[in-house]
C-alpha cells in the first residue's frame, strides 16, 4: 500500500428486485478486494449471501470525512447502497472535494444488478400483500365487493384513452392493474382453489403464446388478416363452443352487445335476420331498431359504443354551453383505493 495512495470508494448499486445473490462479477471482484463494505440496511437481500461468500459486512454507512480517511493508504471501501445510490454520503463527499482541503479518494458508481423491464410490478405486489394484511378497509374486501370498481375503472381507461391525456392514460391503465393485482392476491386466501398472481400471469402467458404461433412457433402470417384467422381457429379449438354466441358476457353495455354478437354471427358465416318489424313503437320496436343501428356499424367497422360516447360528449359539450359552464367537469368517481 502507498501511504500517499488516497484510496477508493465503490458505491455498490444493487437492485432488491432480481434474486439477491446475482450480483454481477465485477461487483464480486470489488467486494472481495475491498477493505471494508458497509450497508445500511441490516435487512439488505445480499447480506445473507455477501455473509455465506465470505465478504464481512458492517452495518451502517460512516460519514463522508470517515469514508475518505478509512480510504487512505491506497485502501477500498465498498458501500452496498440501493438503485438511486446514496444522496446524503455523495453530498457530503461533494462538499468535502469542493473545499479543495482533502485529498479525495477515487469515486466509483459500480453498478451490481439491473431492474429488468417490468421490475416495479414485484414492488406493487409486495405493497399490496402489506395493504391486504395490514389495513382493515382492504383485507375485509372480497371479489364480488370489488366487481363494480373494475368496470368503473374499465370505463375510466376508455375514457383516458379517447378524451384524457398521457398523464390520466398512465393513472387510468394503474388503477386498472390494481384491480387484477387486487383480486390476484385475494385470490391466494381461498380455501379450496387458492391462486397467486404468479398464476394469473402465468395462465396469461400459456395463452399468449399457444395463440401466437407466427410469433412463438412455425405458423407464418403476413398480415394483420392473418394474425385475426390464426386467432380465431385457436380459440375455436382451445374453447370447444356448441354456439359462437358462447362466452359473449350478456352484462356488457347493450351496443358493445349487439355488435359482439353481429361480429361472431358474420366471422361464422351465419345470415341470420334482426328480430323485429322494421317499424312499429314501444321499448321492443326501439331496441329492435337500437340493435339494427348496431349491426349495421359492425358491418361498417364502426364501434357503436365509441360512436355513441362521441357523441355523447358533444351533448355534453352543448349542454354545458347552453349554461354558460366552461372546462372539464368536477365529477368523482370510485376506483377502489382509500
Amino acid at each position: 500500500m502507498n501511504a500517499e495512495d488516497p484510496g477508493r470508494i465503490v458505491l455498490l448499486t444493487a437492485s432488491h428486485r432480481v434474486a439477491p445473490g446475482l450480483l454481477s462479477w465485477p461487483a464480486w471482484q470489488a467486494l472481495h478486494a475491498a477493505g471494508r463494505v458497509h450497508c445500511a440496511e441490516d435487512a439488505r437481500e445480499q447480506l445473507p449471501y455477501l455473509r455465506e461468500a465470505g465478504v464481512a459486512v458492517t452495518p451502517g454507512v460512516p460519514g463522508a470525512q470517515e469514508l475518505v480517511d478509512a480510504c487512505a493508504g491506497g485502501h477500498t471501501v465498498v458501500v452496498l447502497t440501493g438503485g438511486q445510490g446514496d444522496g446524503p454520503l455523495t453530498d457530503g463527499l461533494a462538499r468535502l472535494a469542493g473545499s479543495g482541503r482533502v485529498r479525495m479518494p477515487e469515486l466509483e458508481l459500480l453498478p451490481g444488478s439491473y431492474d429488468l423491464p417490468g421490475a416495479r410490478l414485484l414492488d406493487l405486489v409486495r405493497v399490496m400483500d402489506r395493504i391486504r394484511r395490514e389495513c382493515p378497509w382492504t383485507s375485509q374486501k372480497t371479489h364480488r365487493g370489488l366487481a363494480k370498481y373494475a368496470i368503473e375503472e374499465a370505463y375510466e381507461l376508455v375514457e383516458a384513452i379517447e378524451d384524457g391525456t398521457r398523464e390520466e392514460l398512465r393513472e387510468e391503465l394503474g388503477d386498472v392493474l390494481l384491480q387484477v393485482v387486487f383480486h390476484a392476491r385475494i385470490a391466494e386466501e381461498d380455501a379450496q382453489e387458492p391462486f397467486s398472481v404468479d398464476d394469473v400471469a402465468g395462465t396469461l402467458i400459456e395463452k399468449l403464446i399457444h395463440r401466437h404461433p407466427h410469433v412463438f412457433g412455425d405458423a407464418t402470417a403476413e398480415t394483420p388478416e392473418d394474425v385475426h384467422a390464426h386467432w380465431l381457429r385457436t380459440k375455436a379449438v382451445e374453447k370447444q363452443r356448441a354456439s359462437v354466441t358462447d362466452g359473449v358476457p350478456l352484462g356488457q353495455p347493450g351496443l358493445a352487445l349487439a355488435a359482439k354478437l353481429a361480429s361472431r354471427a358474420r366471422t361464422a358465416g351465419l345470415d341470420v335476420p334482426l328480430p323485429g318489424a322494421a317499424g312499429g313503437s314501444g321499448a321492443d320496436a326501439l331496441g329492435h331498431r337500437l340493435l339494427a343501428l348496431a349491426v349495421r356499424a359492425q358491418e361498417e367497422g364502426v364501434d357503436p359504443e365509441a360512436a355513441l360516447r362521441a357523441a355523447g360528449r358533444a351533448y355534453r359539450d352543448a349542454i354545458r354551453a347552453a349554461e354558460g359552464v366552461d372546462g372539464a367537469d368536477g365529477e368523482e368517481s370510485a376506483d377502489g383505493a382509500e
